[in-house]
């Protein structure tokens, strides 16, 4: 699995219990584990929901090496994320918050690897068809949740690309080499999508 796609994971056919779940359900089971430790913040709340993820992936056929597949660059952060709150000596934080993260990703990866994005932009866009009542197309709230879901993962791995290939002139440290090519990465991007969505008619003139 390269960089681009790890962050969210690659969906692959499978027998386990997820894989044959309804869509509608896994939605309502992500919302159910990782939500409710945000509004908590206590680390048993964080614990309790990282393990709950990890047991339903692990129930449903999924290795810890594919559950864990996402890149270093998450752990980087989540690192981070604890250090700077170490330094503060709020040690609860330390762990709360990047607890957090790693349990929404987790939370993610559920959805993503056991379900194709197909589905859940079809599951997703029906759920959604209530917006319309208030005059908000859901078609186009999934196309941005489809957008979300190709361009995280692709930021990313055009961050461990130039990083590669900085480490392979022998100039990792250098942060121009690391940070130009993924901006002009991201620019690139943004630019190729903002032409497909116009092509599309999007967004809508009024």
């Amino acid at each position: 699995m390269n960089a681009h796609t790890s962050v969210l994971g690659i969906f692959e056919p499978g027998d386990g219990w997820l894989f044959r779940a309804r869509v509608g359900t896994k939605y309502l089971l992500l919302l159910a584990l990782a939500v409710p430790p945000i509004f908590i913040f206590q680390w048993w709340a964080t614990a309790a929901g990282v393990v709950l993820v990890l047991a339903a992936l692990l129930t449903a056929g999924l290795g810890l090496r594919k559950i864990f597949g996402f890149g270093w660059y998450i752990w980087f952060f989540l690192a981070l994320l604890a250090a700077y709150q170490l330094v503060g000596l709020r040690w609860e934080p330390a762990f709360v918050t990047p607890g957090n993260m790693l349990l929404g990703v987790l939370a993610a990866r559920m959805l993503t690897l056991t379900t194709s994005t197909a589905d859940l932009l079809d599951a997703l866009t029906r759920g959604l068809g209530v917006l319309r009542y208030v005059r908000i197309n859901p078609d186009a709230v999934a196309l941005m949740v489809a957008l979300m879901l190709r361009s995280i993962p692709f930021l990313a791995g055009s961050i461990e690309d130039a990083r590669a290939a900085a480490r392979a002139r022998g100039k990792e440290r250098n942060l121009a080499l690391l940070l130009t090519p993924a901006v002009v990465n991201a620019v690139s991007f943004a630019q190729r999508t903002g032409e497909a969505l116009h092509a599309r008619g999007l967004p809508e003139e009024h």
